[in-house]
């Protein structure tokens, strides 16, 4: 267990302005959840994609009493970094080999397949909604033009990855496949801690007790995929299987009460 008697001072930049509700990242949430997993206090900031160290959202800085601010950039990276600096438990550490590789597969499912699909319903077919939100604190003039080159850059990358030379029937089928995988996970996760004594709601993707990395990564994408407007063919999804909701609730109860609750 890792000891918090020296914590520093967490800054996380989540892209958005405001606190107290989610963003429509699911690598923020992640990395939210990640922090809430490990009992780790923090602040919100919007932060800027010129000031990330890797120039993507989210990111973070940390500020101890002996030193300056370090600031790290990549969700998976920051985990480590918090990990081997002993400031958050390793979530894998009791993990066998099998399980280690299941919870990467999962993670690879979704951040880097599922996140592409996503981000081309968000980005292609949901383009001004999109860009209202992203770049809502821009004046108009500016959200055009940033917009387009957000645009540009998303669809080259998709294009380059390969989701980009599907038709969108075809992203969608990947899509249902994804999450149908996903919810029979759940469904038996579930059924397993049904038949425990455990009195607490939370269940976790491995079937364990505690949560492993691959619950951080799961729960930010059922959550952006309920909160973002940008993606109503994946939400659709989402919510057609209601065990990832009871999921994601039961993780938002216990670690992000203060939080607003989807719709």
């Amino acid at each position: 267990m890792a000891s918090h008697e020296s914590q520093p001072d967490i800054t996380l930049y989540r892209g958005f302005r405001g606190s107290g509700a989610y963003t429509w990242s699911p690598f923020v949430t992640k990395l939210e959840a990640r922090l809430r997993f490990a009992g780790l206090s923090y602040h919100t900031e919007a932060g800027s994609l010129l000031q990330a160290p890797k120039g993507k959202i989210p990111y973070v800085a940390i500020s101890r009493m002996d030193s300056g601010p370090m600031v790290l950039g990549d969700s998976t990276l920051i985990a480590r970094k918090l990990i081997g600096d002993g400031l958050a438990e390793d979530l894998n550490a009791n993990l066998s080999p099998t399980e280690r590789a299941h919870d990467l597969a999962i993670r690879a499912l979704l951040e880097e397949k599922l996140y592409f699909c996503v981000a081309y319903e968000r980005w292609h077919e949901n383009y001004y909604t999109m860009r209202a939100k992203i770049f809502e604190a821009l004046p108009y003039p500016a959200q055009v033009l940033v917009g387009l080159l957000a645009y540009r850059k998303t669809m080259k990358t998709a294009w380059g990855q390969g989701i980009g030379r599907l038709s969108p029937e075809e992203i969608h089928a990947l899509v249902q496949e994804t999450w149908e995988n996903i919810n029979a996970l759940l469904i038996e996760s579930k059924r397993k801690k049904t038949e425990t004594s455990a009195t607490d709601a939370t269940f976790w993707i491995l079937g364990g007790s505690k949560p492993s990395e691959a619950d951080a990564a799961l729960f930010g994408f059922i959550v952006s995929a309920l909160v973002c407007t940008a993606g109503p063919r994946n939400r659709k999804v989402v919510k057609s299987f209601p065990v990832l909701e009871s999921y994601a609730r039961a993780i938002h109860d216990r670690y992000f009460p203060d939080y607003s609750l989807w719709e």
